[in-house]
């Protein structure tokens, strides 16, 4: 299979899929009315149909006429708290949601590839789901499928997912062997001194000063910490402490993200991070509450199945529409998935020009969608090989 031998009809109604579920999003495990079009559509193209998992999620069974391997492919639903600004026909119906990350554009390509396989039914092998998965937007809807044991109840043995992307041009096709994506993770502190008069700071114990050294320090922990050939990232995204000109606080709250590409360097980041803060608390006289929240590992693609997809890409698309992908400081619950069964996600670009460059999460993102097509071909194609022919 080609992208040329897409039917434009089917291309056509990938779009229009495209363009109705960009104009009703809805956020993650809130996606009854994304869940309910899917199951439906997966219904009447014969599929056998699972839902309600992890909240709102849909899986798609088609089981082969041959024997092979079970193969999951991957579609995330949900949209983000962001007002859309674009102008364009399609723009967000749903007042301070957007899909602003191109999952609307996944689960279409992966109905698209839907349809495809329906038709080709007598030329798949072994087992295919078609994964529907909420709330990969921060809340881990990944996880809870694996908690609530996706892999084991439909005997999954490998997973693809895509991801579209405004960094690279449209149509072409990324790929990464190994860590792919950071790993995510949150920091809470609460930093609690002594409050009193402005005037007179020699009678409290400051803990916005305390916060700010130590919003400072941390930055060594990236510096001078770890080996810097590793790279990591500490940010602090929000502090909030006091409510007016010339009252110190009692209490000054920090809220940031730690990100890794190794798991060992995740790993050491938390003792890392409260010795900086334990050093900085101690030196004004401070206390503090340090809550260190475990949220998506590092997104590694397998080696093997990484040359497998990139392969199927060099066929369908040409090896002058393939390249190796960048690794990318944000992160992808896809990794859940990627710990438990050998894998690989990749990037299908989707920029063609101002309107289809601004970054991911903007409230001006958009996508050029003729790249819809590359990647109906390419789930369409994992469908009907990986189950057969993937290491």
């Amino acid at each position: 299979m080609t992208t040329l031998a897409i039917p434009s009809e089917l291309v056509d109604d990938v779009v229009a899929v495209r363009r109705h579920l960009h104009m009703q999003p809805e956020l993650g495990f809130e996606e009854q009315r994304t869940a309910a079009f899917v199951a439906q559509r997966l219904r009447a193209l014969g599929y056998e149909v699972h839902e309600r998992i992890a909240t709102t999620g849909v899986v798609g069974v088609m089981r082969g006429a041959r024997p092979g391997r079970t193969v999951m492919l991957r579609a995330d639903m949900d949209a983000l708290p962001v007002r859309e600004e674009s102008e364009h026909p399609y723009v967000s119906r749903v007042d301070g949601v957007m899909h602003a990350c191109g999952h609307d554009g996944h689960v279409a390509i992966l109905l698209g590839a839907a349809t495809l396989v329906a038709s080709a039914r007598d030329e798949l092998s072994g087992t295919l789901c078609l994964v529907f998965q909420p709330a990969e937007e921060g809340r881990g809807g990944a996880k809870v499928m694996v908690d609530e044991g996706i892999i084991e109840r439909f005997g999954i043995e490998r997973a693809y997912g895509l991801h579209l992307s405004s960094k690279y041009p449209v149509g072409t096709l990324g790929f990464r062997e190994g860590p792919m994506y950071a790993s995510s993770d949150s920091i809470e502190i609460d930093v609690v001194g002594v409050g009193g008069h402005g005037a007179a700071p020699h009678e409290t114990v400051d803990p916005i000063v305390t916060s700010a050294n130590f919003i400072t320090a941390v930055q060594q922990v990236v510096s001078r910490s770890l080996d810097p050939l590793e790279p990591a990232v500490v940010t602090i995204g929000a502090i909030n402490g006091g409510t007016i000109h010339n009252v110190i606080p009692r209490q000054c709250r920090m809220l940031g993200t730690v990100r890794a590409f190794s798991s060992d360097v995740r790993a050491a980041m938390p003792e890392h991070i409260e010795r900086v803060l334990r050093a900085c608390c101690s030196a004004t006289g401070a206390t503090y509450a340090f809550d260190y929240v475990w949220r998506y590992p590092v997104t590694a693609n397998d080696p093997d199945q990484t040359a497998y997809v990139r392969a199927v890409a060099e066929r369908l698309a040409g090896p002058a529409r393939t390249f190796t992908a960048d690794r990318l400081m944000g992160a992808e619950d896809f990794s859940f998935f990627a710990q438990r069964v050998p894998s690989c996600f990749y990037m299908l670009g989707a920029r063609s020009g101002p309107a289809t460059a601004h970054p991911h999460h903007s409230s001006f993102f958009d996508i050029d969608e003729t790249a819809l097509p590359t990647g109906v071909a390419m789930m369409t194609a994992l469908a009907l090989d990986a189950a057969r022919c993937a290491p």
